[in-house]
């Protein structure tokens, strides 16, 4: 066994003999044929009484007549003094009474071989304290700011409504689905929000939409659409943001939320494109129109009637007129006027847009979701948009640099610049 507080190097050396020996023979040979050898500094008993040679291990096996072995000297000596040491064992030719050759195969570095073994136990020791440190790190930030989230959060109203903790001091709300919606905006600095927790709308949320500009935040999916649909009914709504296809408010990044945020439309444009039956005109003209007998001004049943016929008189009238002023107005149209009616009129309720070059040719066709997107990407020149869609000032913009020369589209938005190098035609111009 080799002792390693006294080991800094060790010896590996062959031994062949021609018969058979055993191991005091090997070691007797090494003892007496290099004694006297190397000088008295040098001498290998000397040596291994101060220490400075370790227990010699021998291994010897015989077979056929003769023995083959291996010798391993552990050494403290500096690197010169063990070479040598090493060199002399290979003056051996006898081992008992048999001849012998001893090869020495190499003299390691103890130390060297200690090192790595510790450099790479501590990279791994590193590595699962590293891991562990950064878990432990992460799981304690999640938790102070989960917590610090938690305390944030507050009910708001007799119904209790999940809500951040500036809804009430805000002079916008933005209205989320529930809980985890207000969490996930509370974790990206959003406080002014108030979750419905559910399709039935609270009165409070209702009533603070009359006094608040209020925004629907809501899911990309048909449970955000329910709620969306349920919010323009008995809520004053005066914007419209969602979260993208299939992705719920809850689990959007802050990226996400601030594009969602920023791309946000009112809510007559967002209805105008996306054909939203939400039923508010419907209901609005309901209570507009007075009940019979309810009205105070002491109309009857045969007044309303006679009104009603009146107005059943004068409607043909007014139809026709309007009819005759339609056709007017289009013999007025020119023929690329008239082409682009015509191609408007035939994508009416197919959410398309077409992208058409100076001859009138048609470049591309796409989604009318996507068609800033396209237009921004298009690298062939386009002089003309034809869209079943509403044309806002973001797609004014990105056809002033793509050098669009007329939009035609079904209404205009919420456009304050309008270049000059740019006609706008809507449906209605046409009519």
């Amino acid at each position: 066994m080799i002792d390693p507080s006294t080991t800094k190097y060790l010896i590996k050396a062959h031994i062949t003999a021609e018969g058979v020996v055993e191991k005091p023979d090997v070691i007797g040979a090494i003892f007496g044929q290099t004694e006297g050898l190397l000088g008295e500094e040098l001498d290998l008993r000397d040596l291994q009484k101060g220490a400075r040679i370790g227990r010699i291990e021998v291994e010897v096996k015989s077979e056929g007549g003769k023995s083959r072995g291996e010798v391993l000297i552990p050494s403290s000596l500096d690197q010169v003094d063990t070479a040598i040491l090493a060199a002399a064992l290979e003056t051996i030719d006898r081992i008992g009474p048999c001849k012998a050759t001893v090869y020495v195969e190499s003299i390691a570095d103890v130390r060297a071989e200690k090192r790595q073994k510790i450099l790479e136990r501590a990279k791994e020791l590193l590595t699962d304290m590293l891991q562990e440190s950064k878990t432990l790190g992460g799981s304690l930030a999640d938790s102070i700011r989960d917590s610090v989230h938690l305390e944030e959060i507050t009910s708001y109203g007799p119904e209790k409504c999940p809500a951040g903790p500036l809804v009430d001091v805000s002079d916008e709300i933005l209205i989320v689905e529930g809980r985890s919606d207000v969490l996930n905006l509370l974790k990206h600095g959003i406080k002014n929000t108030i979750a419905v927790e559910g399709t039935n709308v609270p009165k409070t949320i209702q009533e603070l939409s009359k006094q608040k500009t209020a925004t629907a935040f809501v899911d990309g999916d048909r449970g955000g659409t329910l709620i969306l649909k349920e919010l323009l009914q008995v809520a004053e709504i005066d914007f419209i943001a969602r979260a993208p296809p299939h992705n719920e408010v809850e689990e959007l990044t802050r990226k996400q939320i601030m594009k969602a945020l920023k791309n946000k439309m009112p809510v007559a444009q967002y209805i105008e494109m996306y054909g939203i039956d939400n039923g508010s005109t419907k209901d609005a003209q309901e209570k507009k129109e007075p009940q019979n007998g309810k009205n105070g001004k002491g109309k009857n049943d045969n007044q309303i009637a006679q009104k009603k016929d009146e107005k059943k008189a004068q409607k043909p009238e007014k139809q026709a007129s309007k009819e005759k002023e339609k056709e007017e107005k289009r013999k007025k149209l020119t023929p690329q006027q008239e082409k682009f009616y015509e191609m408007l009129r035939d994508m009416a309720g197919k959410k398309k847009a077409r992208l058409l070059n100076s001859k009138g040719g048609i470049v591309t066709e796409v989604a009318t979701d996507d068609l800033i997107k396209i237009l921004g990407n298009e690298k062939k020149s386009v002089n003309a948009i034809v869209f079943d869609g509403v044309i806002t000032q973001r797609l004014v913009d990105m056809a002033y640099k793509k050098g669009v020369k007329m939009i035609v589209g079904i209404k205009m938005g919420n456009v304050a610049k309008l270049p000059s190098s740019i006609s706008v035609w809507t449906k209605k111009d046409f009519e």
